[in-house]
């Protein structure tokens, strides 16, 4: 069952942003464990304030990479924080980046491409958690790629994840014919992550979501935060 890699990283707008990149990432979660698929967290940073810096996880399911290949992009939000004495309404924004995993003959990577690192894993766990170096960093040399893994409980689990995102970033490239770094692809996809750059806007005020590339928009953004995209998988589908 092949599925998609999601990575997901907040923008501008500091603390607020990294809420709304913890919102956006339990939204797909919550959407692929609607439509029975299995979710995997791989790696994530998270902020001072208990906010998402980035996430990567993955999602497999039948299907998965087309009904979800369209949420690539800048995904915005207007509203009043709750920190917000003023009431003034903040911008903020996270990016999105939907890639599919790829079987290992459709990309190849030489091991003198790769250079690995392990550490402690770290995080919740216990006190083993931190007892063996199972967390793993690769770094692709030609494109300057770095991957992290620390999900899994063994090295070699992690490393596997690890080589599984390095080849489906990989293949993106190449299916773009995108030549040199992986910020070149990256501004392919989900630009700079500026307020002005966006493809969905989610506005509290009018409780609306509005996807720009296809000029529609949908209310009730509570129940889609809450994992119902169906109204916007089907309006792509059209």
């Amino acid at each position: 069952m092949k599925g998609v890699i999601f990575e997901i990283r907040a923008g501008a707008g500091g603390s607020e942003a990294t809420l709304f990149a913890e919102e956006l990432a339990a939204m797909y979660i919550k959407y692929a464990h609607k439509r029975g698929w299995k979710a995997m967290m791989v790696s994530d940073s998270r902020s001072d304030l208990g906010g998402l810096r980035e996430a990567v996880f993955e999602i497999y399911g039948d299907g998965a990479y087309d009904v979800l290949k369209q949420e690539s992009g800048v995904h915005r939000v207007q509203r009043v924080p709750k920190t917000e004495k003023s009431g003034r309404i903040h911008t903020s924004t996270a990016s999105v980046a939907v890639l599919k995993i790829v079987e290992p003959q459709e990309v190849t990577i030489r091991p003198d491409e790769v250079e690995v690192t392990f550490s402690r894993a770290g995080g919740p766990g216990g006190q083993n958690v931190n007892k063996v170096e199972t967390a793993v960093r690769l770094l692709h040399k030609p494109t300057g790629i770095v991957i992290s893994s620390r999900s899994e409980r063994s090295q070699q689990q992690n490393r596997e994840k690890a080589m599984e995102i390095l080849r489906a970033k990989l293949y993106e490239i190449k299916m773009n014919a995108v030549a040199g770094s992986q910020a070149e692809t990256r501004r392919e996809q989900i630009g700079t992550q500026d307020r002005s750059e966006k493809i969905r806007t989610y506005n509290f005020l009018q409780d609306r979501i509005t996807d720009h590339r296809i000029k529609k928009s949908w209310h009730n953004i509570e129940r889609m935060l809450d994992g119902y995209l169906d109204p916007i998988v089907k309006a792509f589908e059209k």
